[in-house]
């Protein structure tokens, strides 16, 4: 015996999926669309599992990519899930190689700002340099211009 999801009923194993809904919750039927309120479990071998309300199974419209959401026949659904899944795993692998390409390129231009930033504080240095050279040029040439002057008056 099988005891319904919320408590409310046991059912045996022959009653799964038999097309009548013994639990309120639709334990029992988790492959038809016999509970109003029910879930139907899509395998989807080769992509993801699923789980569909049961309002959507035999609705004419392929919900799981196995097809098996529309087992009355009345309409052939073509199994995707191999396809799915490729087109799934070619996407990450796109998004992946994107991202990859991307940070390269942070990375490129992340070096490429610090060796600027290296050369602008080498720069800073050049240009402390030169007005220390040039206060010093400036001294000397007003210390060599006042000697001259107190040379004439003499």
């Amino acid at each position: 015996m099988i005891m319904c999801r919320d408590k409310s009923k046991f059912f045996s194993r022959d009653r799964i999926n038999d097309g009548f809904c013994d639990c309120t919750d639709g334990t029992d039927e988790p492959g038809t669309s016999a509970c109003p309120e029910g879930k139907f479990y899509c395998r989807n071998v080769g992509g993801t599992p699923l789980l569909l309300f049961s309002s959507r199974v035999n609705d004419h419209i392929c919900d799981c990519c196995d097809g098996s959401d529309e087992y009355d026949g009345k309409i052939i659904c073509m199994n995707t899930c191999f396809k799915d899944d490729d087109v799934t795993r070619n996407t990450r692998k796109i998004i992946s190689e994107a991202e990859t390409h991307s940070f390269s390129k942070l990375n490129d231009k992340n070096t490429h700002l610090e060796e600027l930033i290296q050369k602008f504080r080498g720069l800073k240095t050049v240009v402390l340099l030169e007005g220390f050279l040039v206060a010093v040029m400036a001294f000397l040439f007003f210390c060599r211009y006042a000697r001259s002057r107190r040379r004439r008056r003499h």
